[in-house]
């Protein structure tokens, strides 16, 4: 037995519009907000959690799992796959953008690519990097 919110996840992944994502204290809020009211994504910012704000990248890694959200970071740390196994992982996705406006056209790309998958966890066990002219595949940082 888990958590009541590890144990609540599947019932809350079926009832969601969009993708389930959990956005560490790197996201700034305007991309939040941008998720939630232009993308429709159901998004679980960690500064709307006073007790997560400083927690480790380790423990947010851990708890996206747990919850079953993909995380959404600006921390390329989480490409290391030695401190962040891809195969513990519901998905990382790793945003790289001059400005507000490109981390903006990045989610309006990785949107359509996320509503094309048909799996309630369509990064899970993969991590994505989107930069300007990103492409759909999967990367990896050194460890």
């Amino acid at each position: 037995m888990g958590t009541l919110s590890s144990e609540l996840a599947p019932l809350r992944a079926a009832q969601a519009r969009g993708p389930l994502v959990y956005g560490d204290a790197n996201l700034p809020a305007p991309l939040v907000s941008y998720m939630r009211q232009h993308l429709h994504w159901d998004v679980l910012h960690v500064v709307d959690e006073p007790l997560w704000r400083r927690a480790t990248d380790v423990a947010h890694f851990y708890r996206a799992r747990d919850l079953r959200r993909t995380l959404v970071t600006l921390d390329h740390d989480y490409l290391g796959d030695r401190r962040f196994p891809p195969v513990d992982s519901p998905g990382v996705v790793v945003l790289s953008a001059p400005d507000h406006r490109g981390l903006s056209r990045l989610l309006d790309e990785v949107n359509t690519y996320l509503r094309a998958s048909s799996a309630p966890l369509p990064l899970a066990g993969r991590k994505l990097c989107l930069r300007p002219g990103w492409t759909a595949r999967s990367c990896t940082a050194p460890a």
